[in-house]
């Protein structure tokens, strides 16, 4: 930046802390949190961080996030009728993510499997088994 722009900026700042502009913040007096970014690379860290603000999620997402509702309202059913329909809607959702998807779904590792070998992973990292 420009020096003389940067002490217009500092000046500013500071008159606004005098005035208590800054008093009412939310997480005031706390620290601040900052995602963690480490996997995302380093040139499309900001187009994420844009989306991630602006509350957008890639489809796949949005349709994974879709079928754990659907599975969710399913366990909850009682009606037959209404079970099928669920179960239905969720194969459907299923059928359409595998067909976004890019590489093989033999690749894929079914959730509690995932689970499973985060938990034994880290219980490795912190000394565990």
């Amino acid at each position: 930046m420009i020096p003389g722009f940067e002490r217009i900026v500092e000046e500013r700042i500071l008159s606004a802390q005098r005035k208590g502009a800054f008093n009412c913040l939310e997480g005031r007096g706390r620290p601040l949190v900052f995602a963690d970014d480490r996997h995302i690379p380093e040139d499309l860290r900001l187009a994420y961080k844009i989306l991630k603000n602006a509350d957008c999620l890639p489809a796949e997402i949005e349709l994974k996030k879709e079928i754990e509702r659907t599975e969710d309202l399913l366990a909850a059913m009682t009606d037959t009728r209404e079970r099928y329909r669920a179960m239905r809607k969720i194969n459907y959702l299923i059928m359409r993510l595998n067909m976004m998807r890019k590489g093989s779904i033999a690749l894929d590792m079914p959730p509690h499997y995932e689970q499973k070998l985060s938990a034994r992973v880290a219980g490795r990292r912190c000394g565990g088994d």
